[in-house]
């Protein structure tokens, strides 16, 4: 596997991954879809910063907002 990032996503998908934002904000879920502009598509996505946060059904997370993906 190559260390661009598109590959990298594409390897992810399916899988669960933490997604950190520009804004400290966190949320984990099934990678189930992004674009070539990193917007990612969170199935089960959940805010992990945020105590009293509950599964969602989709997270759609705009890619300028990531720092990181995580595994």
């Amino acid at each position: 596997m190559s260390g661009r990032p598109l590959d990298v996503l594409e390897a992810a998908l399916g899988e669960h991954v933490t997604v950190r934002l520009k804004s400290g904000e966190e949320y984990a879920g099934e990678l189930t879809g992004y674009d070539q502009h990193m917007n990612l598509v969170l199935s089960g996505g959940e805010r992990t910063t945020d105590a009293d946060a509950s599964g969602e059904d989709t997270t759609i997370i705009r890619g300028d907002n990531v720092v990181s993906i995580t595994p």
